[in-house]
């Protein structure tokens, strides 16, 4: 196939997805996805006179006819692609007890079956082409099950499953899945939560506020992870470290996260 090669990124206006988007499009055909159309679009204008080639589509990623029309477009104007990185969700913290079903449904519906519904999707073309990259990005938390986020750490928990799953289902068709499981950095995570108080919205936000590395950061360290298509990408040490704790002592580390559930609900 000819021309460079083609990425679609969801959840692009904002955040580690706008981030990804400027740092792609160098060595990439982009195809930037976000139900905001407004932002979207002004992100594709500038990367555009950036000299990018891109796409903008809007698509709400709980939908699966977006998604599917939008590899659609792709595949008119491209012919190809080649990596698809679901990257859009929402986050929510607080109390267990305080998520409503419809809260619960919020998230389940964008950050799980947005990653379902942009990898059906992709792999009707993959398939055809012989070859794709499916990435999708999760969060440390799915992993190490922080308290006060359950409904988060389910939804994130079921993505890391589901490409573990669909890593070995997919690779006999040449269609290789990476998950993305980062720590917290500054972003705009806490524009859209579902259900949130506003004592745990601003304890989240102010984690973010005062985690080290930027989303540019991170973005650099997914995409110069991504030609070796591993498995699982852990884009800072920390989180790498924390996920070796996890494994090696199980039960010290949930010991370590009752102990911070324990000053959660002594001051909330």
């Amino acid at each position: 196939m000819k021309g460079k090669p083609v990425m679609l990124i969801t959840g692009a206006a904002h955040g580690l997805g706008r981030a990804l988007a400027g740092l792609a499009v160098a060595e990439h055909r982009v195809a930037l996805l976000d139900r905001e159309e407004a932002a979207g679009q002004a992100l594709a204008d500038e990367l555009r006179q950036a000299g990018g080639e891109v796409l903008f589509v809007a698509a709400d990623v709980s939908r699966e006819r977006d998604l599917r029309q939008a590899v659609e477009r792709v595949q008119r104007r491209w012919e190809r692609l080649d990596v698809v990185i679901n990257n859009a969700g929402l986050a929510t913290a607080g109390p267990f007890e305080s998520l409503d079903e419809a809260g619960w449904e919020q998230l389940w519906r964008v950050n799980v079956m947005g990653a379902v519904h942009g990898c059906q999707a992709a792999l009707t073309l993959m398939k055809r082409q012989g070859h794709g990259h499916l990435v999708n990005v999760a969060a440390l938390a799915g992993v190490t099950a922080p308290p006060g986020m359950a409904g988060y750490v389910a939804c994130n928990a079921a993505v890391i499953r589901l490409s573990e799953a669909l890593a070995a289902e997919l690779a006999p068709l040449n269609i290789q899945v990476s998950v993305v499981c980062p720590d917290l950095f500054p972003s705009e995570l806490g524009r859209r939560m579902p259900a949130t108080d506003a004592l745990s919205r601003a304890r989240l936000q102010r984690a973010l506020e005062r985690a080290p590395e930027s989303a540019e950061a991170v973005a650099e360290r997914i995409l110069a992870a991504l030609p070796k298509r591993p498995l699982h990408i852990f884009p800072q040490p920390e989180a790498k470290r924390a996920w070796r704790r996890k494994r090696w002592r199980p039960e010290w580390f949930v010991k370590k996260m009752m102990e911070q559930a324990r000053r959660l609900r002594r001051h909330s």
